[in-house]
């Protein structure tokens, strides 16, 4: 039943492979992005439907779906980049409207303009909310707004002699007070990765929920680390300008007080909560990319090192960090550049999403799981150093 499901979704998603439908599928976090304003507009049950109903998609499709094994041509590459870029306005306006939500101290220009645009009593609107509503709207944002800041922040941190990008991705990291990420993951990170030093490798065994909270702290650590040391490289000094993570605190701390003034305090506690979220729902993807795999110290990375997926939603949702593997051979690649993986590197048995919501619902059912997949990694990929190295940590 599912391999014929699978056949007729595929056939029909195969349609967005073709002519400009192929760069309308990476536009599809902003399309969710409004879906959900739109649905949470209406008001009570809503944003709990739309929470259930995105989760679903995202988990059956990825299952339905025919894998995506092709490395498409693209003549306007433009449309593209757009997709991000716009990912910056998008999580503006997406952010800001949610924080309003809870606020109970809404300026009067915006209830009137709800009012008088939309015909919305807002007040009405946010007394209409549940518990359950309000959960899963919490949820529902820093899962796309992950999706946008921090998978496209991620795409343009690495585009180092791009000034414009830069600018863009650091904006959008800084809406999960995540600015050292375009130093630590570009120049830790992809130095150090799957060696014990890497906080953004995860081991076996390793627990979801510590590994997310050690993630953030070391990784800030980390990064500071490479900030300072480039900067006496420079002869600059700490309290300057100069200094890349100031810089990046300095813009989280401007759209803090921006939900501040605008929504009062509760408004900035939801905002900082939403922040941290979402930067844990990247410590998540993270776990997930290298969980359990081990690299010998001076040897370079190889596509062993990482897991990947070619699963439709989770690859367009993530600007095709699931192709993962060919992200670490080459960094320079954009995200439409990457090759899908087949069998030349270790693949995840479902979606990256899909594995996701396995792994923070039940991390003991996750490394299950993965137990049967990491057995496969040492026998047909690991070599003898690395297969004896796991070997001696679990003795």
């Amino acid at each position: 039943m599912v391999k014929n499901a699978r056949h007729f979704w595929g056939r029909h998603f195969l349609l967005l492979n073709y002519g400009m439908t192929k760069y309308i599928k990476y536009y599809f976090s902003i399309f969710l992005a409004f879906l959900f304003m739109a649905a949470t507009l209406k008001g009570t049950y809503f944003p709990t439907i739309f929470f259930i109903s995105f989760s679903m998609i995202i988990i059956v499709g990825d299952s339905i779906i025919n894998r995506d094994k092709n490395l498409q041509s693209f003549k306007y590459p433009f449309f593209l980049d757009l997709s991000i870029y716009l990912a910056l306005p998008t999580v503006f306006i997406l952010t800001f409207f949610i924080v309003s939500l809870f606020s109970n101290n809404l300026p009067f220009w915006y209830i009137s303009g709800f009012q008088n645009f939309f015909n919305i009593d807002f007040i009405q609107l946010q007394q209409s909310f549940n518990s359950v509503d309000k959960i899963s709207i919490i949820i529902t944002t820093f899962l796309i707004c992950g999706s946008m800041s921090i998978a496209g922040g991620h795409e343009l941190a690495h585009r180092k002699k791009n000034k414009v990008d830069l600018f863009i991705g650091n904006w959008l990291l800084a809406f999960s007070f995540d600015c050292n990420f375009a130093i630590e993951h570009v120049y830790g990170h992809h130095k150090n990765v799957c060696l014990p030093e890497d906080p953004a490798s995860a081991k076996r065994g390793e627990n979801i929920y510590a590994f997310m909270m050690k993630g953030i702290i070391n990784e800030h650590l980390s990064g500071w680390e490479i900030e300072l040391n480039r900067l006496k490289r420079k002869k600059i000094g700490f309290f300057t300008f100069e200094n890349k993570i100031i810089k990046g605190y300095l813009r989280s701390v401007i759209i803090t007080l921006l939900s501040l003034g605008l929504f009062g305090l509760i408004g900035m506690l939801i905002f900082l909560l939403i922040s941290f979220l979402s930067k844990a729902s990247l410590e998540a993807i993270n776990y997930i990319e290298h969980y359990g795999l081990v690299r010998e110290r001076g040897k370079p990375v190889r596509m062993r090192h990482s897991w990947n997926s070619n699963h439709f939603f989770s690859s367009i949702y993530l600007y095709n960090v699931t192709r993962h593997s060919d992200h670490h051979r080459n960094s320079n690649l954009k995200f439409w550049e990457l090759q899908p993986i087949d069998k030349d590197a270790p693949m995840l048995p479902y979606g990256y999403l899909t594995m996701l919501f396995i792994a923070v619902l039940s991390p003991y059912l996750y490394k299950k799981i993965m137990k049967k997949e990491l057995e496969n990694w040492d026998q047909n990929f690991a070599n003898d150093f690395e297969r004896n190295l796991f070997q001696s940590l679990k003795a």
